[in-house]
């Protein structure tokens, strides 16, 4: 079972990356700027890593189907459906990059008005959350978790400044 979920998560991923790829396209080719391209890259690296380093700890250890695999696959869930939200709702200026385009719209809708930035809070973090918690995989979650935070933390910056340099409302 968790062979399935392993794999359902990976080709889950792989095709939110694609929607991303796509916008990312059109936004640059009517003029968006990219802000934080190198750290753009250290966080893809680091969501791949702390995958790799889950199924990897998972293969090396007991993988009995428990109350952690129940709780991590329903948190891993919820970060799921955040990140289709999120997706729904930002539509094409959605990537997993920093983009502004030329006529970028600020989204006002109730989630981005309750939680800030939650593509972050309720996708990803839920999402790596969950991913570790199903494979029983402890020391990605608690080694990984903290290095994943530092590039996201600084994403959170970049996207704050970005937002407020061309959104004096924000």
């Amino acid at each position: 079972m968790l062979i399935l979920f392993i794999t359902l998560a990976v080709v889950f991923r792989v095709a939110t990356l694609l929607i991303s790829i796509s916008n990312e396209r059109k936004l640059k080719a009517a003029g968006a700027t990219e802000i934080g391209k190198t750290n753009s890259n250290i966080l893809a690296v680091a969501h791949v890593a702390f995958y790799l380093c889950a199924i990897i700890e998972y293969a090396f250890t007991d993988h009995s189907i428990d109350t952690v695999t129940w709780l991590g696959l329903a948190i891993y869930l919820v970060g799921a459906i955040f990140l289709i939200v999120v997706i729904a709702s930002l539509g094409p200026q959605w990537t997993v990059k920093l983009i502004i385009a030329r006529n970028h719209v600020l989204v006002t809708s109730l989630l981005f008005r309750l939680v800030r930035h939650p593509n972050y809070y309720l996708n990803i973090l839920p999402e790596l959350i969950g991913f570790a918690l199903t494979l029983h995989a402890f020391w990605t979650l608690v080694v990984g978790m903290p290095l994943y935070l530092i590039p996201l933390l600084v994403r959170i910056g970049q996207e704050e400044k970005a937002m407020r340099v061309h959104f004096p409302q924000y």
